[in-house]
């Protein structure tokens, strides 16, 4: 067994003994348990998942769906980079979801902002859907559409081989097609990439690197 178990544990005992698990002498990962708990993987703001650790190579198209739910305005939700140009980005950008795409010939970037006193930053979740085909994006939040015009029609592929970063990335790490360096506060789940006929459902707890992240575990309220 090589993952750690995605629940809660109390009340232990050792020969009749209960372990003092209030201050404990190291800590890692481990966060408190919730009275109410929802299926989602939690972020606490201060960090990121790191997934596909030998590069995603997004490409010519590629459909992204999540679920989030915050009450901050402005965190990264996903990205993959190169060490060039090319590079995707999903971000929360004063309560606005933006989805920029740079096929190597400039950056296109798609906006989502809700209408009225709708906000995407109230603790509810929203579903998202972030799909690009060659030089199109476009971007549907709760089943609003929105697509951003692309000049640069010669120019379809984003030849990513980065890891993909959720919620934040480390800060030497490149992300051509971010704006923020805010990490998200919130829940996410149902993370799911296609390409063409393959869908990959990601389960954080499979991260290769985890921060501040705690998958399986959401808290039914921000306290």
């Amino acid at each position: 067994v090589t993952h750690s178990i995605p629940a809660c544990i109390g009340s232990m005992t050792i020969n009749g003994k209960q372990l003092e698990n209030e201050s404990p002498v190291s800590i890692f990962a481990v966060n408190k348990c919730y009275e109410t708990v929802q299926d989602g993987t939690f972020f606490d703001g201060s960090g990121f998942a790191a997934l596909v650790r030998e590069g995603y190579k997004v490409r010519s198209d590629v459909n992204i769906t999540l679920e989030f739910r915050t009450t901050v305005a402005h965190g990264v939700l996903l990205g993959v980079s190169s060490a060039k140009v090319d590079a995707i980005g999903l971000e929360i950008v004063h309560g606005k979801v933006l989805f920029h795409v740079n096929n190597g010939a400039g950056r296109i970037t798609t906006s989502y902002e809700p209408r009225g006193t709708n906000s995407l930053c109230d603790g509810k979740w929203h579903k998202l859907q972030a799909h690009k085909s060659k030089h199109h994006i476009s971007l549907i939040i709760d089943g609003n559409l929105v697509h951003a015009d692309n000049p640069h029609i010669q120019s379809t592929s984003a030849d990513t081989n980065n890891p993909i970063y959720v919620g934040g990335y480390p800060a030497d790490v490149k992300q051509n097609c971010l704006t923020s360096k805010s990490s998200f506060r919130g829940c996410l789940r149902n993370l799911v990439l296609t390409k063409g006929q393959h869908t990959e459902l990601f389960d954080f707890s499979r991260a290769f690197d985890l921060r501040g992240v705690f998958p399986h575990s959401c808290p039914g309220a921000e306290h």
